[in-house]
């Protein structure tokens, strides 16, 4: 396992735990059981000091304002921000002309690692999300084995810790008869508890009532919810089967997938949330029906039921199913113009609270088979930043709103620690957005494993420039630079 320390060391240590550095060459392992201290193995202790970067006259975007400035990063931090900075540094970035936003926080990916990594890996997706923007993400435990026990969640911890190139936090998973297990989990060093209230990928449905009770009921972690009601969908998909066989139609999907289903499972979880007190965030809503059950009286941060729209539900709508088929097939099911425009509405007046990707790979050969076959997916963490910023050019929203619903609102959601802004003593998450190229997504320039995007052809005006990570720049003008892993997210917690 890789730990760093932003000022002085990198440590390679063969267990999962952290230690304290005391001082330039000593490591206190008193937080190890002796056990663990008799077989800890050093590979490598090698001092390095982070390089220093100075971006210089850049379109700063950061808590609902848009200014010039230069950004001086020291250590892993946002050490200055002022009008003009005129220090040495060892990295000199000109953004001219272009907009320096904080890291995008993506609250929801599957990367598919352990089990199913001929699909996915930690290494290869946090590598596309950091070419996208992305500098921190939450992945989510359908993995295979599934992240249900404290062991399996930390081994996921231990492997990030070696090849993420983002910042990263894993959600511990849920199933009928794991509840006091998922209760154990650290809520300052876990994103939050994930529960499938509907099936998708992996068998990771939670339907017994004691259980779902148990776990909002005790949970003092954010408990993020997959909202689909199962009986409704399994009624629905065996009418269609009656009537197509295995090869229904991929337009059917959000027939089988309708808008009840959504319903009934999201006002159950929010139901539950109300009665027991829970923190409850949830995800990707998909219908018009949904938008009615959140509100925007309440200040987020006195929020305890949050909610979350992802890119490809905005941009998507049925339409597309006849030219995209089983690329667009996806749970929630992409559905109707009018469910797309009210999506957009509750994202405008701040019934929707967070912007996010559910990124979902699976290989193009997986993608073929027919509506029983295809797995439901698709791939977009390199690309949601473009896809807003594509609609900020169609002035539907502003960028200070994008910086708010996919920076600033995932960090105070989630009540990440020192994270999701421009400001002076942050961890340093910064992209720079050049405004200006014009090109079109194709399969050379995708980092995903799988090797496609539902995007492919679509042509965007604006580019990711540089992507730094926790005062590393690991992306600049398309090139990725692999000399520093992403750190662990951190969280404050909540109280019932």
């Amino acid at each position: 396992m890789l730990l760093r320390w932003s000022k002085e060391l990198e440590i390679k240590l063969d267990v999962g735990f952290e230690v304290k550095l005391k001082s330039k060459h000593s490591i206190d392992l008193s937080c190890l059981s002796g056990q663990s201290r008799k077989f800890a193995k050093f590979a490598s202790v090698k001092t390095r000091k982070m390089a220093t970067i100075l971006i210089k006259n850049g379109q700063l975007v950061n808590r609902g304002k848009i200014f010039t400035a230069d950004v001086f990063i020291r250590n892993g931090r946002i050490e200055q921000i002022a009008g003009q900075i005129d220090r040495p540094a060892d990295t000199e970035i000109n953004a001219e002309g272009k907009f320096v936003l904080p890291g995008i926080i993506d609250d929801q990916v599957h990367f598919r690692e352990p089990g199913l990594t001929h699909k996915a890996e930690i290494y290869t997706e946090s590598r596309a999300a950091v070419a996208g923007g992305v500098t921190s993400f939450m992945e989510m435990p359908n993995t295979k084995p599934p992240a249900v026990t404290q062991d399996l969640l930390e081994q996921k911890y231990q492997r990030a810790a070696q090849v993420s190139l983002a910042n990263y936090s894993f959600f511990m998973g849920t199933t009928n008869d794991n509840a006091d297990e998922a209760l154990r989990t650290d809520l300052e060093k876990v994103c939050g508890i994930k529960i499938f209230m509907g099936s998708s990928t992996g068998k990771m449905l939670v339907d017994d009532e004691r259980a779902l009770r148990k776990l909002f009921g005790e949970s003092d972690l954010l408990i993020a919810t997959h909202c689909e009601d199962e009986t409704r969908i399994e009624e629905r998909l065996a009418m269609y089967q009656a009537k197509y066989g295995d090869d229904i139609p991929f337009q059917c999907h959000p027939e089988i997938r309708d808008a009840e289903v959504c319903r009934l499972s999201s006002s159950h979880a929010i139901d539950l949330a109300k009665e027991l007190g829970t923190r409850l965030h949830i995800l990707h809503i998909s219908t018009a029906v949904e938008t009615d059950l959140f509100e925007n009286k309440t200040p987020l941060e006195e929020k305890r039921i949050t909610s979350e729209v992802c890119v490809h539900h905005l941009f998507f709508n049925d339409s597309w199913y006849a030219e995209k088929g089983s690329l667009i097939k996806c749970n929630p099911a992409i559905k109707s113009a009018s469910d797309q425009e009210a999506l957009w509405a509750a994202l405008s007046d701040d019934r929707f609270d967070v912007i996010a990707t559910d990124h979902a790979p699976h290989t193009w050969e997986e993608k073929q088979g027919n509506y029983m076959q295809a797995p439901s997916g698709l791939p977009l963490v390199q690309h949601s930043l473009n896809l807003m910023m594509h609609f900020h050019q169609q002035g539907r929203i502003s960028i200070e709103r994008i910086v708010e619903k996919m920076c600033h609102n995932p960090a105070r959601i989630f009540r990440m620690q020192e994270r999701g802004y421009l400001d002076e003593g942050m961890w340093a998450d910064v992209v720079i957005f050049d405004p200006n190229p014009e090109w079109e997504v194709n399969r050379a320039g995708l980092y995903y494993k799988c090797g496609w995007s539902p995007l492919e052809d679509f042509g965007f005006k604006g580019r990711v420039d540089s992507t730094i990570v926790s005062g590393h720049l690991a992306f600049h003008q398309g090139e990725l630079r692999e000399g520093k892993s992403g750190e662990r997210l951190l969280f404050r917690g909540f109280k019932r």
